[in-house]
This record gives structure tokens, sequence and C-alpha cells, in this order.
């Protein structure tokens, strides 16, 4: 399947910057709110049905593959007209924010199991444990960032069938990945997806988008929609 090459859109002004934004508001939100968390309880959010769930660290490729997917799919969804640029930069920041409020105010963790020393890419997912510590789990970033890439893209007809398809068969496995790799529990799972789902109809049923994309424009789009 080839992946599509918008080579007829570009980026509206300012985009990109809002783009490495959100990158490094993701980061702020995933690792800095650790500062104010730290040493307060956390809430383990594990059920019987999660336990059910079979324990695969070779899925890890998957997990993994997900920063691809949203590396392609954010690009393809900036790239589509400034209406849709800014609804999914201001769907995305939106969520963001909810997953600050919510890791302040509910912390949570979980208990990782063993890897077993012969399974496979055991060492990657060794790997991910040693990088990622198991906390801020809820909701799951994985789980918004991914289902906000199928979303971005859903209704694009000038993007392949094919791929559009693809897009929510990868984000529905990178969700699946993260119960297999015991990185999240199904509460976070469904909580990233109702939460990215909600911004983005939040971002496109209300002004939201407009006005995120005349904040970094600045007085210039005041001027253009006069």
């Amino acid at each position: 399947m080839k992946l599509p090459v918008p080579m007829k859109r570009t980026m509206p002004p300012r985009a990109g910057w809002a783009l490495l934004a959100a990158l490094a508001y993701q980061c702020l939100v995933y690792s800095g709110t650790r500062l104010f968390t730290a040493g307060r309880h956390h809430w383990h959010m594990a059920t019987a049905l999660d336990r059910a769930v079979p324990f695969l660290p070779w899925t890890v490729a998957v997990y993994v593959g997900a920063y691809f997917l949203w590396a392609a799919n954010y690009v393809l969804a900036v790239r589509r007209g400034e209406d849709r640029a800014w609804r999914f930069l201001a769907a995305d920041m939106l969520g963001k924010t909810v997953c600050l409020a919510v890791f302040l105010l509910l912390p949570t963790a979980e208990l990782r199991p063993a890897v077993p020393e012969s399974a496979p890419l055991g060492g990657l997912l060794e790997l991910i444990y040693l990088l990622d510590t198991p906390d801020n789990l809820f909701p799951s970033i994985h789980c918004l960032n991914s289902w906000l890439c199928w979303a971005g893209v859903r209704s694009c007809r000038d993007i392949p069938a094919g791929y559009r398809a693809f897009s929510l068969a990868a984000a529905l496995a990178v969700c699946l990945s993260t119960l297999t790799t015991r990185q999240h529990v199904l509460a976070d799972v469904i909580g990233g997806l109702v939460l990215g789902e909600l911004c983005w109809q939040i971002a496109g049923r209300t002004g939201l988008g407009a006005w995120y994309g005349r904040l970094w424009r600045g007085r210039k789009a005041v001027r253009d929609e006069r």
C-alpha cells in the first residue's frame, strides 16, 4: 500500500510551529506532572478482565510503531487545509489539557510483570519499561493520539481509502498493544479513545478550531477575516 504524499497541500502559516508546540506540550503534560504527584497515592484501575488479557511481549513492536503513525498522520491532517489543520491541532491541545488535569487530580499507576528472558522482543519491552515509568496512565495518551490520527484523516477524500482504513486498523492495534504489553489497562484505553473523539467533535462543532488558528496567526488572521 502506498503512503499518501500530499504534494498539492501545504501547511497553513505557523501550523508547523503549532505542531512542534503540541509535541512539547505532550512532553510537559506527561513528564512534568510527575513533579507534583510523586509521593502521592496512585490509583490502580486493573480489573479481572485486564488480567485475562494475554501478556505478549512481542506486541511492543506495535506499541513502538505508534510513534511512526503519529508522525505521518499528524502531518497529513495538518496539510489538509486551514479548517482541518486548526481543528486537529485544537483537538490535540484540548485532549492534552484534559490529560494534564486528570494526571494531577487522579494519579494512576500499575504493576508490571517480569518479562521472560526467552520472549521475542523481550529486550525491547524491558527498555520501554525502563524509559517509561508505569504512571500517568489514565487516560492513555497512546490511545488518544492514535485515535486522533484516524479522526484527522477519515473524511479526507484526497487520501486513499485504503490508507484511511489502515489508519483505523493501526489505531485499534496500538490500543490493543497497550494492553498486551501491560502498559495500560482497559480503563486507560477507553478513556483515551473517548477523549480523542470528544475533543475532535468539540473542536469541529464549536469555534475552538478557528479560535486556535487565530491565536497562532495573530493579527494577520484578524485582518484576513475582515
